[in-house]
Parts: C-alpha cells; structure tokens; sequence
C-alpha cells in the first residue's frame, strides 16, 4: 500500500476516535442542555462543556472554581470554593488506547507503520489543540499546555502498542527486522522479549479480570449502599440521567482501584484513609452512589485475594512454557529466569500506570488526595506475579509432558508424510 494512503487512512482513523469521544460526550449534554434550560439554554457553553470534559477524559486535570455568587448563596466555606479535580474517569482514555491501538496495527500490516503511528498522533494533536483553543469553561479550567498534550500522548502510546506488536509478529521490513535479526544470533535469547510482552499481557488481563469480577461482586453484595445513596441525594429523572452517566464512564476507574486492592496496598479516598485487604480506615466518604460498592471494613480472610495476582503470573508462565514446549524449543534455564523477570517488571510496570492514571484529588480538603500510590502497588504486583511466573517456568517438567510432547511431534511428522 502506497505510503500516502497509509497516512491518510491513519489520520481518518484519528479523527473518528476523537469524533466518537466527543459525540459521546455532546450528544447527552445537548439533551440534558434542552431539559434543563429549555429555550433559555446557552447552547454556546455546550462545546466547551463537552471539550474540558473530554481532555479531563484523558487524563488532563482541571481547577474548580466556584463564583462567589454560588458560594454566598449555599453557604459553601470560601476555603473550598477552588479545588482540584484530577481523578479521570479513564473510559474516554481506554477508547483513545484501544482505538489509536488498531489503527496502529493496520498501519502496520501495510507496512509503513511509522508514518501510520505519526500522521495519526499529529492529527489527533491538533484537533487536541483545537479543543484547547476552543474550550474551557469559568467554572472548569484546564491547564492549556497539558491539555495539548495529554490527548494526543494517550493515542501515541496505544498506537505504538498496536504498531510494534504487530511488526514484530508479522515483520516490517526495517527496524523490527533488524532488531529480531540481531537477536537470531543468539538462538536461546531470541524468542525471550516476544515471550515477556506476551506472558506480560496474559498476567495483565488475568488481574484486570479478576479486579473487574471484584468490583462486580461489590455490586452484588453493597449494591444497597449505592441505591441508598442514590436516593439520599433525592435528584430528579435528569439528575438521575446525569450521576448515572458519569459514574459509567468511572467504572474502569473503580477497576483500577481494584487492581490495586487485590494486589494488597490498596487505595485511599482522602487524606489519612486506607482501602486495602489487611484493613480498612475510612472518613467521612462523599455521597457518590458508586463509592457505596467500597468495603467499610476487612476480614482477614481477604488476604486470600493477593493469590489472584499470583494466579495471574502462573497463567502467563503456563502460556509461555506450553507455547515453547508445544513448539519443541524450551529455552534454557537463563532465558526463563530472565523472561519470568521480565513478566513481572512489565506487570508491575502495568500496575504503577493503571495507580498513576487513577490517582489524584477528588475535591477540596482532605479529598485531595485519592486512589492508590503506584510504587507500592508496582512493587506488590510485580512481585506476585513473579512467584507464579517464576512456578510454572523454572519448575522441571515431568516425563509424561516429554512422552506427550515426543507423541505430538511423532502425529505431526506423520501428518507431513501422508500428505
């Protein structure tokens, strides 16, 4: 495929994704807007509603402040009239990620995957700045350069995810290439990066998934809590509309919270309280329905759940060792010390961005500081997920996994001949 095309298709693909994201964001508004306001609805506060919420989407934070008209009349103390608002709901960044990800993947398949990954961050840049320029509101306001920034940093990480993933599974005849080329050299230690992002992944999407079941069984058990805070804030049918949405879209933040929960340092919702399986220390929590599914108390059997990160490595290590061992090409006793290390460095690496993307402030006072702190949940999480990579990998294999291995080669070589 000609280059040109590449980067037009590319580009195309960045436009939609931001279009996808901020439709989803104008398209509620501009109703909410309708009920509310009627036919005395500023619609030209709608755009930039909807912008500073999609930068706040992807990671940008925001400064809240308050008129003092708004103070004065409910009585709000003037200390808390200006906060920060810095905890995003990360489901606008999880659609950046995943979208900027398969374009990066197609780019790479026709084969000019760098030129795809640029044109499609450079146009998702400027429409990053456009909604900058165009944004902002007196009550919200993002900072102007990271706003800028951040969107178009969100879709460059996922795009070159896609891309190299690709271009090193399926080549790309050039950078890729050359790297594998210099790693053939070394027949024991050339399969061993290929096998860390790959077991890494495996472990990563066994701890999402199992925080995900957490916050699902949350659901279940104080699914009360939430109902009761929802009618304690005794909103109408549009306040309903609205809370719902928005804490849709923090549901993958909540997940987050998760991961670090199960990993065991927990995270925090506020100054001086604690969230995690060996104990619980909680304030005064805000009235927010979805915080209702947060335990206001542990058990020491929740200690049990640190073994679902181990799990989680065990599963990367059996993918690996099965894959290699299916493949008649088990590595060494070096190769697999260092690809469980591996596994567990990016796991952990993983678990420091999930904690640094979900931390931050929720309001003013002692909600300025919220979620959990990412050295110690990349410290816990790589850890466990090196005791059972480390399990499965550099346990000796037993002689009916040889016996079964042999059988499999001799099916295939017969396979071959009959046809």
């Amino acid at each position: 495929m000609q280059r040109l095309l590449i980067v037009l298709l590319a580009a195309v693909d960045a436009i939609v994704a931001a279009a996808i994201g901020l439709a989803a964001l104008l398209a509620p508004l501009a109703v909410i807007w309708a009920v509310a306001f009627g036919t005395h609805a500023d619609w030209g506060a709608l755009w930039p509603s909807a912008a500073t919420l999609w930068q706040f989407g992807h990671g940008v934070p925001l400064t809240v402040a308050l008129p003092d008209a708004l103070v004065n009349a409910v009585g709000v103390n003037p200390a808390a009239a200006s906060f920060a608002l810095s905890v995003p709901p990360l489901l606008f960044l999880g659609f950046t990620a995943i979208f900027a990800a398969r374009s990066g993947r197609r780019a790479a398949l026709a084969g000019s995957w760098i030129a795809g990954v640029a044109s499609g961050t450079a146009t998702f840049a400027v429409i990053s700045a456009l909604a900058a320029l165009t944004g902002g509101l007196g009550v919200l306001k993002a900072p102007f350069w990271l706003a800028i920034l951040f969107p178009p940093l969100v879709f460059l990480c996922g795009a070159l995810a896609g891309a190299i993933a690709t271009a090193w599974s399926e080549g790309d005849g050039g950078v890729v290439d050359r790297v594998q080329d210099v790693l053939d050299r070394r027949p024991d230690w050339a399969h061993v990066p290929g096998d860390i992002v790959r077991g890494s992944a495996a472990a990563a999407a066994g701890v999402v998934g199992a925080a995900a079941l957490a916050v699902a069984v949350a659901g279940v058990v104080r699914g009360g809590q939430s109902v009761a805070l929802f009618e304690s804030l005794r909103a109408d049918g549009l306040g309903v509309v609205v809370i719902g949405l928005a804490q849709l879209a923090y549901v993958p933040t909540l997940v987050a919270w998760a991961v670090a929960w199960i990993a065991g340092p927990g995270f925090a919702i506020g100054a001086g309280t604690a969230v995690s399986p060996a104990g619980t220390v909680l304030g005064v929590v805000p009235g927010v329905p979805l915080l209702g599914l947060v335990p206001d108390s542990s058990s020491p059997w929740a200690l049990i759940v640190v073994l679902l990160p181990i799990a989680a490595g065990a599963f990367a290590g059996w993918v690996i060792r099965s894959r290699q061992v299916s493949a008649a090409a088990e590595a060494g006793i070096g190769p697999r010390v260092a690809t469980a290390a591996g596994i567990a460095a990016l796991a952990g690496g993983f678990g420091a961005l999930l904690a640094a993307l979900s931390q931050g402030s929720l309001g003013p006072g002692r909600l300025a500081v919220a979620g959990p702190d990412p050295g110690p949940v990349a410290l816990a999480l790589g850890l466990e997920v090196l005791v059972g990579a480390a399990i499965l990998l550099l346990a000796p294999r037993r002689h009916g996994d040889v016996d079964a291995a042999w059988i499999d080669d001799d099916r295939d070589r017969s396979a071959d001949r009959l046809a």
